[in-house]
């Protein structure tokens, strides 16, 4: 098994002279004025923070921090506010977020002529032969919630091929055009792993699932070197923003990863990124061979690998044990064989990368923990690389206490099934869904670690929302009254823990960050409102006031407490 040691050694030595050079420095900043959560179980709460350079000197009392203040020493009065570690999402992704920013924005389209009319409107600003592509349409939200299909984007883009992607990213709606310059027509047969939706006849309608979407990607345009950088800069500022300091990078191509590269050497980039390299094989040929990527600073790390075990349920592709209950006889998609997930399980273990598997339906979820105990006993030091399934949805009863048994982190995003909730239970009848459908509480209660994010685009990346679904299972309206199944409600600390310290730990950072300690580095949020005490609604107009990465603050608003001091 190949593992970084030198640089594994490498960052240790550095922590260890770091953390005791910062014991005896004088404060460079200093807060005060606020309440301050620090994600520490050994000392939740603390009324200051003093930092030295770009790490925690110490945490405590005012009177504690006060003294580290020296003639050159910044202090800010927090006038207030709250304090709470940098917020991190463990599953996004950074290029498609920075690219849909200058797609059509699709989400929450209440109908389909609501999104013929902004195709229709890009188009009439849009060169003809050049592609118009959105993100973000979800059938379930329609008053009739069937496929939509080509010829509804015919009429207002004859000019122009279109691709507009689902809101989870597993399926594709397409027009004519696009159909025709994709080869596609009524013999294209459904492709491993995927299907395309067809008439009576057997002809496309125009939407493709899952696997089938290659037939149209192969065919869409790829960015420019320049332009990958500009949306990846794009999607940075955008995350500072909502508060986020650290994104696991849920499938990177090469390429991409040299963006990301490029621009954390140029020093441009502010979100630290944990990055798991996509499954395609030149991707994890040239990964597995080089080995992992270890940044003892925490600013580009390249050590997992992400797979995928099945679709997801709002397209009817999530792989299931039992048929869906609004379409009997179908029970999802495996959409990579079993034999080659556990070989690329076993690849990446030998090489060093954690394994990271999408899998939604309780069937994907079984078969990867099937996968990842066989390959356990196969590869020692499996369980050290800290395997994780990605959503981990829905889950069969039988198989909640594996995870914990096997080591297994479940990445979560709690705004999924908020989102869901209204559609989810005809997807899998009341019962299967109130017991089996995102069960956050009953992994917890088995010895489970999660991690949460959003899974943005899919989501909006904002985390404070995604802390509102944890503890409330409840939309913006605050329905139901008592939650979606609410035994599953997370408690806040338990929402903190999984948004800092959890999605630290699952990227092997808990040393560095995830909670506010002596000697980890100095990334923190101060937020407008008390998110641990506030009314449950007050959570969704708290803002960001400042974001601060390794003691440098890369978000401000106009009303922030670190725009003046004394």
């Amino acid at each position: 098994m190949k593992l970084p040691i030198i640089g594994f050694a490498l960052a240790m030595v550095l922590g260890v002279v770091l953390r005791g050079a910062e014991q005896n420095s004088t404060a460079t900043l200093v807060l005060v004025g606020g309440t301050i959560y620090t994600a520490n179980p050994a000392q939740p709460k603390a009324e200051a923070l003093a930092i030295a350079g770009d790490r925690i000197l110490r945490v405590g009392t005012r009177q504690e921090i006060e003294a580290l203040r020296g003639s050159s020493t910044r202090v800010v009065d927090l006038a207030g506010a709250t304090v709470v570690p940098g917020l991190e999402d463990a599953h996004g992704h950074v290029a498609s977020l920075g690219i849909g920013l200058s797609q059509v924005d699709l989400t929450d389209t209440p109908d389909i002529a609501h999104i013929a009319s902004l195709v229709a409107a890009r188009a009439a600003q849009t060169s003809a032969g050049r592609w118009i592509e959105g993100f973000g349409w979800d059938q379930n939200r329609w008053p009739v919630k069937t496929w939509p299909t080509a010829a509804d984007l015919d009429a207002v883009s004859d000019n122009h091929p279109v691709a507009l992607q689902r809101v989870d990213g597993h399926a594709v709606w397409v027009n004519s055009r696009a159909m025709r310059l994709a080869g596609i027509t009524k013999t294209t047969p459904d492709p491993p792993g995927g299907r395309l939706i067809r008439d009576a006849s057997g002809a496309p309608t125009g939407v493709l699932v899952d696997g089938a979407q290659s037939l149209v990607e192969r065919v869409t345009p790829t960015p420019t070197p320049e332009e990958l950088d500009a949306s990846i800069l794009a999607a940075d500022r955008e995350l500072s923003r909502v508060g986020l300091t650290m994104v696991h990078d849920a499938g990177a191509t090469s390429t991409t990863i040299a963006a990301y590269q490029r621009l954390v050497a140029a020093r441009r980039l502010n979100t630290r990124l944990y990055v798991m390299i996509s499954n395609s094989p030149d991707t994890t040929r040239e990964w597995f061979a080089r080995g992992p990527l270890v940044d003892p600073s925490q600013r580009l790390n390249v050590r997992a690998v992400k797979m995928f075990a099945d679709g997801a349920l709002g397209s009817r592709g999530a792989a299931l044990l039992a048929d869906y209950s609004d379409e009997p006889g179908n029970r999802g998609l495996l959409v990579t064989p079993p034999e080659a997930l556990e070989g690329t399980t076993k690849a990446a273990a030998q090489a060093g990368f954690q394994p990271c598997t999408h899998a939604i339906g309780d069937r994907a979820n079984r078969e990867m923990l099937d996968i990842y105990a066989r390959v356990e006993g196969e590869v020692p030091g499996m369980r050290a690389l800290r395997p994780r399934i990605e959503h981990a949805q829905i889950l069969a009863s039988s198989d909640v206490p594996r995870f914990a048994a096997l080591g297994v982190i479940a990445s979560m995003q709690p705004t999924h099934c908020t989102s869901d909730m209204p559609w989810a239970p005809a997807r899998l009848g009341a019962s299967r869904a109130a017991d089996e459908a995102y069960v956050w509480q009953k992994l917890l209660k088995s010895g489970a670690r999660l991690a949460a994010g959003s899974d943005f685009p899919v989501e909006r990346p904002d985390p404070l929302p995604g802390f509102y679904a944890a503890i409330t299972r409840q939309d913006k309206a605050g329905q139901p009254p008592d939650g979606w199944a609410p035994d599953q409600r997370l408690t806040r600390d338990e929402a903190l823990a999984a948004f800092t310290i959890g999605a630290a730990y699952a990227a092997h950072a808990e040393r560095d960050l995830g909670s506010l300690e002596a000697g980890k580095l100095a990334d923190f949020v101060v937020l407008s409102r008390d998110i641990m005490t506030a009314p449950p609604a007050e959570i969704l107009t708290t803002t960001v006031l400042d974001t601060v990465v390794g003691g440098v603050r890369v978000y401000g608003a106009s009303n922030s407490p670190l725009g003046t001091s004394r």
